[in-house]
């Protein structure tokens, strides 16, 4: 049996689950980074007399270096490996945020945040990567929408310590505390293995059947390891005649359509989710609330994406891909514009609470949807290029709601229906160009290629 096979007919261990927490804190590392800025955002709004404008060139700068380091470390990973990068990219965020509490002016802080951009977006596509090439067929869907979870995590922890620092201790403490995550790297090295199928696809095949081997047996499977190499090296000739991951082969006929879906869908959800939290203490601000109660605010609405990504964990492997994150962007639309026009604390709550839960849930789909549709000489590539286009997005989404707050003195209320319309057109991308890849492993969705 090829070790692609065994690894997706593996029954879910130990090993599964130390994988996903692993990987999963790494990306809760990831989000407090993202989440502690948005909350330092307003306290130097006023204590540096920044505009709106500015601002959101702040937020913008840091999305450039994630599109940047999606790009770079998804075509990297495809060439050295998944858990080099993934730590180097961990250690680069995290060294940088620290930094960023030495800022001493404007310049300063957009540099530092630029490589912190860096290192986040270099992350992401590839931990994915990582995780869906170990995850069994029947669960990866369950597993990458649980390691999508650990966002939420990261940023209630963001919402937590902002909370407590900030107002006590000042905004530097809170970047200084961002570097801390650096100091994982050693048990993350210790822990996380390489990926098989990478090793395969690159001709390193007793690496590879070493790592399965060892988790076949953690798992209670009886290894019959002459037949296992056997079979693996009469699969070697084809592996070794495998091409290296091109940019170009993302736009080859066969993988074309998938490439533009995956694009799209990055981009407005991107657009939609930066946009609208890296503003939203600011906003809440803007709406009238102190910076304490918008700190609790959104630490409130932070809280209702758990059980979103929960939820979207439960459906994605029952109901699909496709259905299951057409309606949890739809909800994000509906909510989103209610949230826009509402006034009262009761409605922005609400709103916001379910706004947290639909969108945070879609991201999760996302995570999983977009690895699958990529083979493995293209896997990290494919996913890279598809975040770092979706980060064009990101880097817009900011300096459009600066403009439209400073400059066009335009409310929260047209703000929020740009986002709905938004995201409108996200449900209808998926629908129309979107394919179901529920239940299908990674070999069978690549040979429709």
């Amino acid at each position: 049996m090829k070790i692609s096979e065994r690894l997706e007919q593996m029954p879910v261990s130990r090993f599964h689950y130390v994988l996903l927490i692993t990987a999963g804190l790494g990306w809760m590392f990831d989000s407090m980074d993202t989440g502690i800025v948005s909350f330092i955002l307003p306290v130097l709004m006023k204590e540096w007399h920044l505009s709106p404008e500015q601002v959101g060139n702040i937020g913008s700068i840091g999305l450039l270096g994630m599109a940047i380091g999606a790009i770079i470390a998804g075509m990297i990973a495809d060439r050295i490996g998944r858990k080099k990068v993934f730590a180097f990219t961990l250690l680069t965020y995290s060294i940088a945020t620290g930094l960023c509490g030495l800022s001493w002016n404007l310049t300063s802080l957009m540099v530092f945040r630029f490589i912190v951009g860096f290192g986040l977006g270099g992350q992401l596509p590839v931990a994915v990567t990582l995780v869906s090439e170990f995850s069994p067929v029947k669960h990866r869907g369950k597993f990458l929408v649980l390691l999508e979870s650990f966002w939420a995590f990261g940023w209630l922890l963001a919402a937590i310590i902002s909370y407590i620092i900030i107002p006590r201790f000042g905004w530097p403490l809170a970047f200084f505390i961002g570097f801390l995550p650096a100091l994982y790297i050693l048990f993350l090295w210790r822990t996380i293995p390489e990926s098989p199928r990478y090793l395969e696809n690159k001709g390193r095949k007793a690496e590879a059947e070493a790592i399965v081997v060892k988790i076949e047996r953690e798992s209670g499977i009886v290894v019959n390891e002459g037949v296992n190499q056997k079979m693996h090296e009469n699969h070697e000739t084809s592996v070794a005649k495998a091409d290296k991951a091109k940019f170009r082969e993302l736009f080859s006929r066969p993988l074309l359509r998938r490439t533009v879906f995956l694009w799209l869908l990055w981009f407005g959800i991107v657009f939609s989710y930066y946009g609208i939290f890296t503003w939203l203490p600011s906003l809440l601000a803007l709406k009238g609330f102190s910076l304490t109660k918008s700190f609790s605010y959104v630490i409130i609405m932070t809280l209702a994406q758990i059980p979103g990504y929960f939820s979207a964990a439960y459906f994605v492997d029952r109901i699909g891909r496709k259905p299951t994150l057409a309606l949890y962007v739809l909800g994000t639309a509906v909510t989103a514009y209610f949230f826009g026009q509402g006034s009262t604390a009761a409605v922005i709550l609400t709103m916001g609470s379910l706004m947290s839960f639909f969108n945070l849930g879609a991201w999760g789909i996302i995570y999983t949807y977009t690895p699958e549709l990529y083979p493995t000489r293209t896997r990290a590539t494919g996913s890279g290029w598809a975040a770092g286009f979706g980060r064009i997005g990101g880097i817009l989404a900011p300096i459009v709601v600066g403009k439209m707050i400073g400059k066009y003195h335009l409310g929260t209320r047209t703000v929020f229906i740009l986002f709905a319309l938004v995201l409108v057109a996200v449900v209808l991308n998926v629908l129309i160009l979107g394919e179901e890849t529920k239940g299908q492993s990674l070999e069978d969705l690549a040979a429709k290629v």
